[in-house]
C-alpha cells in the first residue's frame, strides 16, 4: 500500500503542481503564457493516450513490473524538466511524465491481485482518494516553492517516484498475467488518435474559440476515429478492450459518472485559487498570494484523507452505487454553496471540505464498481478507461471554466466579474448533479442488467 500511494501521489501531484507556476515558467524560458500552457496540455494528452495502453500492458506482462518501468519513465521526465532551458524540452519532459497516467489502473489491478478479498474495497478507496488528494496538495505546494525557491524545484519534487519504482520492482509480486501475450496495437493507435484529437480540441478551445475551424475539425476527427475504433475493436480477435465489457451497464454508467466528476473537479481547481488571488478592489476576492490561495484547497485534501479511511466500510454496508450517489450529491451541494456564498475564506474552507469528502466517495466507489464488474484479466484496461474519462472530463471542465472567466470580465480590466465565478461554480454543481443522475443508471447489485449485455450473459467477477 505504501508503494502504491507513493506512486499515485507522484502522478496526481504532477497534474496540478505546474498550473500556478505557468506564468513564472513562461518568464523563465521567454515564452508566452498561452504557449507555456502546453505543459499542462501535453501532459494530459500523454496521460490520456498512455493510460489504457499501460493498463493493458500490465494485464499482459504483470502489473508490478510495468508499474516500476512507468515510474522510471516518469522520473526521467522530471529530470529532463528540471534541467530544461527551453519550452520545447519542457513539453517533451511533461509528455514523458504523462505516461504515468497508467499508475492508477495498475494500482487497482495490484490491489485486486494481492490483497485479501475483504480488504479490497477499503484499499481501493484509499488509492482512489490519492487521485484527488495529490491534486489538491499540488496547488499550494507550487505556491510555497515559487515563493521560497527556484522554478526547477517544481520538477525535482517528482523524484519521489524513484524510490517507489525500486520498491515496486522488489516488493510487488508479478501477479497473474493474461493467457495471451498479444496486444492490439491497431486498436491502441486508433484510440490514441481519437483521444488526442478530442482532448486537444477541448483544451485549446479557450485560445482558438469553440467555433473555430481548428476546434471543430479536431472534435469531428476525434469522434470519427473513435467510431472507427469501436467498429475495429468489435471485429478484432483479441481487442484492446472488449466492447461487451465497455457496453456493460455498470461500466458504461460508471464511466459517464467519471467523466462528469472530472469536469466538476478540474473546474474547481482552476476557479478557487484565481478567485482568492483577485484583489479586493475588484469587489470580490481576498487579494491572496499564490501560496495562500492554494491553501484554500488544503481542506479539500484533508477531507479526502479522512473520508478515504472509512469509505470501504461505507461501501461494505451500503454498496458502491449508494456511496457514489452520496459522493456526487455532496459535490453538487458544495459547488452550489460556492456559487451562492463566497464572500469569506471560511466559505471555501467549509464547502471545500464537503467537496473533498464527496470526491473521495465518488472516486473510491467508481473504482470498486469497475473492478468488480470485469474479469481479473481486464481490470487494468477497464479501470484505465475510467481514468481516461476523468482526464478528458477534467480537460473539458478546465476549458469551459476558462471560457466563462475570460468572456465575462470587468469593463476596462482583464479580471473576471464576480458573476463569472458564480457561473463557474454553478457549472461545476450542474456537472456533479448530472454525475448523480448517471449514478442512478447503474444497475443495483444482483440485477440481471448488471451482468448481461444484449442477449449475451456475462459472468460477474468476484467482488
Amino acid at each position: 500500500m505504501a508503494v502504491l500511494i507513493t506512486a499515485c501521489v507522484s502522478f496526481s501531484l504532477a497534474q496540478t503542481v505546474v498550473i500556478p507556476a505557468i506564468p513564472a515558467i513562461a518568464a523563465e524560458v521567454g515564452a508566452s503564457t498561452a504557449a507555456t500552457s502546453w505543459l499542462l496540455t501535453g501532459f494530459l494528452l500523454s496521460a490520456s493516450v498512455s493510460t489504457p495502453i499501460v493498463g493493458k500492458l500490465g494485464d499482459v506482462h504483470g502489473r508490478g513490473r510495468v508499474l516500476a518501468v512507468v515510474l522510471l519513465i516518469f522520473t526521467a521526465g522530471g529530470v529532463v524538466n528540471a534541467f530544461a532551458d527551453s519550452l520545447g524540452v519542457l513539453v517533451a519532459g511533461r509528455v514523458l511524465q504523462g505516461v504515468a497516467g497508467g499508475v492508477f489502473p495498475l494500482a487497482f489491478g495490484i490491489v485486486r491481485d494481492t490483497f485479501p478479498r475483504e480488504r479490497v474495497p477499503h484499499a481501493l478507496g484509499i488509492v482512489s482518494a490519492v487521485f484527488g488528494i495529490g491534486g489538491g496538495i499540488g496547488l499550494p505546494l507550487s505556491g510555497v516553492i515559487l515563493d521560497h525557491g527556484d522554478v526547477s524545484m517544481i520538477f525535482w519534487v517528482n523524484l519521489v517516484a524513484l524510490p517507489a519504482a525500486v520498491a515496486a520492482w522488489r516488493v510487488i509480486p508479478r501477479g497473474p498475467v493474461a493467457a495471451s501475450a498479444r496486444i492490439d496495437w491497431l486498436g491502441a493507435g486508433l484510440l490514441s488518435v481519437a483521444l488526442t484529437a478530442l482532448l486537444l480540441g477541448v483544451s485549446q478551445s479557450g485560445s482558438w474559440g469553440w467555433g473555430s475551424a481548428r476546434t471543430i475539425g479536431l472534435l469531428v476527427v476525434g469522434v470519427a476515429v473513435l467510431g472507427v475504433w469501436v467498429v475495429t475493436e468489435a471485429r478484432v480477435r483479441e481487442p484492446l478492450i472488449s466492447m461487451a465489457v465497455l457496453r456493460r451497464p455498470v461500466v458504461a454508467a460508471t464511466n459517464l459518472a467519471g467523466l462528469l466528476v472530472g469536469v466538476s473537479m478540474f473546474a474547481s481547481f482552476l476557479a478557487i485559487p484565481q478567485f482568492a488571488q483577485a484583489p479586493e478592489s475588484a469587489g470580490y476576492g481576498f487579494g491572496a498570494s499564490v501560496t495562500a490561495a492554494g491553501l484554500l484547497l488544503v481542506p479539500v485534501a484533508a477531507a479526502q484523507l479522512l473520508t478515504g479511511a472509512f469509505v470501504g466500510r461505507l461501501e461494505g454496508r451500503f454498496g458502491s452505487r449508494v456511496v457514489l450517489a452520496a459522493g456526487t450529491g455532496l459535490a453538487a451541494v458544495a459547488f452550489a454553496g460556492m456559487a451562492a456564498a463566497h464572500a469569506h475564506p471560511w466559505h471555501f474552507v467549509v464547502l471545500g471540505a464537503l467537496f473533498g469528502a464527496g470526491l473521495t466517495l465518488s472516486l473510491a466507489s467508481m473504482a470498486n464498481l469497475v473492478v468488480g464488474a470485469v474479469d481479473q484479466s481486464e481490470v487494468g484496461i477497464a479501470s484505465g478507461i475510467n481514468t481516461v474519462t476523468r482526464t478528458v472530463g477534467g480537460s473539458f471542465g478546465a476549458a469551459v471554466a476558462s471560457a466563462i472567466l475570460s468572456t465575462h470580465t470587468i469593463p476596462g480590466s482583464p479580471l473576471p466579474t464576480e458573476g463569472a465565478y458564480a457561473a463557474t461554480f454553478a457549472f461545476s454543481a450542474a456537472a456533479a448533479l448530472l454525475a448523480l443522475v448517471a449514478t442512478l443508471l447503474i444497475p443495483r447489485a444482483g440485477s440481471p442488467r448488471a451482468w448481461h449485455v444484449a442477449d449475451e450473459a456475462v459472468e460477474p467477477a468476484a467482488a
